[in-house]
């Protein structure tokens, strides 16, 4: 008997639209959830069952336009899908995992993050939804940073300026800071002790200076060396 698998039928995600063709309105709609996804890949090197998705759909049904949060994370996949990468991310090609986290980054145009975004990700089970405002000039009366934990179907806001999410081992905050040169109050990543993961670009600043204070303390040395008579080079 031939064995039917409904899943031969269903569209893979090379035939589905990668991408909504919703441009966003705001640079800081990338560039926020760019920077989470640079510190996890820095802080995760070593797991590959992780993927961070920024401005791509979730595909959860063929009939339906898919979800495109600014961010969400998915844990228990695979991080890396062939050389080019996830068109999109479709639940049926991701062995149903729903991803875990998703944000938003509210614009200057209204779209819906506090009504029918919050029940689109709640319908589909999405564990954590973050809504970020960047700016007071948007939405004055809401809270900077909101993140909501699905409760029975329900999604509750979770006190406290970082939010632990033990399900995924992080926290998120939000503070100043500096992002490809540009100084501002960007979120991030904590660990459970309040520690703030580093970012490539403090990585790279602590490298350098480390270097340079290895320079300086190397020529403090050479001219000691020389004040004693001593050639630097002959040691």
């Amino acid at each position: 008997m031939v064995q039917y698998n409904p899943l031969s039928c269903l569209p893979s995600s090379a035939e589905l639209p990668d991408s909504d063709d919703t441009p966003v309105d705001n640079e800081l709609q990338n560039l926020i959830p760019n920077l989470l996804d640079a510190i996890l890949a820095l802080a995760w090197s070593q797991r590959t069952d992780w993927f961070f998705g920024v401005d791509m759909g979730i595909y959860y049904a063929p009939s339906n336009p898919p979800l495109v949060p600014d961010g969400f994370l998915s844990v228990g996949v695979e991080r890396f899908i062939g050389e080019e990468g996830r068109l999109s991310y479709v639940l049926w090609e991701e062995d149903g995992i729903v991803p875990i986290f998703a944000l938003e980054v509210v614009s200057k145009t209204y779209g819906g993050e506090y009504e029918k975004k919050k029940i689109d990700y709640a319908k589909l089970g999405i564990l954590y939804y973050a809504i970020y405002v960047p700016s007071r000039r948007y939405r004055s009366k809401r809270e900077p940073l909101e993140v909501y934990r699905l409760e029975n179907s329900e999604y509750i806001l979770q006190p406290g300026a970082r939010v632990w999410m033990p399900e995924i081992g992080l926290a998120l905050g939000r503070e100043r800071g500096s992002y490809l040169g540009r100084k501002r109050e960007w979120l991030y990543w904590y660990d459970e002790a309040g520690r703030k993961l580093p970012t490539p670009e403090e990585l790279v600043n602590q490298e350098r200076e480390r270097a340079q204070q290895e320079t300086q303390r190397a020529e403090r040395l050479a001219q000691k060396l020389r004040e004693l008579g001593i050639n630097p080079d002959e040691v």
